[in-house]
């Protein structure tokens, strides 16, 4: 009963026999090879139009290398206070940027409102020299309270960041999730919303390790081969990254992945709903869910060999369930049955 994380997942075996295949003879370094174009080409196929990609291992690294393109140093970043960027990357942001001010502004379960986004966008005068200035906004695709955005409130945050000269990025660390659960394109959930740049997750989905910044404006990319080198994720083996990715999105393994995540999640809610001692303290539109559980249910469960990690929600204490492409079905309705189901 593994509901600590996506990330204690392993690795999905066509993503490990991908790697297998890349590991034959020699191959070109620093992306000079093969499967890193013929990455790029598909991504822009997946997302209809042209981008430049840049493969890097973590989502860290990509969310701070995408935001010091995005934001000078004395940039503001507008983000919920419980995103990622905010509380989870131990100021990297602030450090690539070259001290860039995140700034958290009103959200629900994670998700910026268009009236909390315009309140923060006023807090800072554009032009005047005692302020940070605006300059992006990022999105948590899904939330990290498992919520979704969807693709109107995406587009009206960004209409409302671009009238203000601010780019918009996406942290899409759980992007496959969000994009199974809108039964959307991608291009539909990024660039035709608005969004600049985008944090592409795999590792939570079956990869081993491999993420990737995507610009969908290529001037933004003009120098970025700079800060990622600086930054060191310019991979000398390249095609190791690129293989996992390529083998992410090859006949569609990141949407089947995302799908079987999220139906467990589902039937883990539908379990868990009918009992009358377990609330929900979010809404389960992806794979996580954020319940309130009796304190005797939770250390039945613990003893029994569930993990999930418990943390404070609007001043009480909730366990987060989080499951993934390798999550059972005998394990989903293991928990239920301890829990009372």
């Amino acid at each position: 009963m593994n509901f600590a994380s996506d990330n204690i997942a392993g690795v999905h075996p066509r993503i490990m026999e991908a790697l297998q295949s890349a590991n034959a003879g020699f191959s070109p370094s620093y992306g000079a090879d093969d499967l890193t174009a013929s990455l790029e080409a598909r991504l822009k196929d997946i997302f209809e139009t042209d981008l430049a990609v840049f493969p890097v291992a973590t989502g860290s690294a990509a969310n701070c290398l995408a935001l010091s393109a995005l934001s000078p140093p004395w940039g503001a970043i507008y983000c919920h206070d419980h995103a990622h960027i905010f509380d989870d990357e131990c100021c990297g942001p602030e450090f690539y940027t070259g001290g860039a001010k995140l700034y958290p502004v009103e959200a629900e379960h994670g998700r910026l409102t268009v009236e909390g986004l315009r309140a923060g966008l006023g807090r800072f005068k554009a032009g005047f020299d005692h302020h940070p200035q605006p300059a992006a906004i990022s999105l948590t695709q899904c939330t990290e309270w498992g919520a979704v955005y969807p693709v109107d409130r995406i587009a009206a945050l960004s209409d409302l960041a671009h009238a203000h000269g601010c780019r918009v990025h996406m942290d899409g660390a759980r992007f496959a999730n969000a994009l199974a659960s809108l039964d959307v394109s991608p291009a539909e959930m990024t660039w035709k919303a608005g969004v600049d740049a985008l944090s592409f997750g795999a590792t939570k989905n079956g990869a081993m390790a491999a993420e990737a910044v995507i610009f969908f404006d290529t001037d933004l990319a003009k120098d970025f081969i700079y800060r990622r080198k600086r930054a060191g994720h310019l991979f000398s083996k390249m095609r190791f990254l690129s293989a996992q990715l390529l083998a992410y999105l090859e006949d569609d393994l990141w949407l089947e992945n995302a799908r079987h995540a999220n139906r467990a999640a589902a039937r883990l809610h539908d379990g868990l709903a009918r009992l009358n001692s377990v609330a929900f303290a979010a809404p389960v539109e992806a794979n996580e869910l954020f319940v309130a559980l009796p304190e005797d249910t939770a250390a039945l469960l613990r003893e029994a060999g569930a993990s999930f990690h418990t943390m404070s929600k609007d001043g009480r204490d909730v366990s987060r369930l989080v499951t993934s492409f390798a999550t059972g079905d005998d394990e989903v309705d293991r928990f239920i049955g301890i829990c009372g189901g």
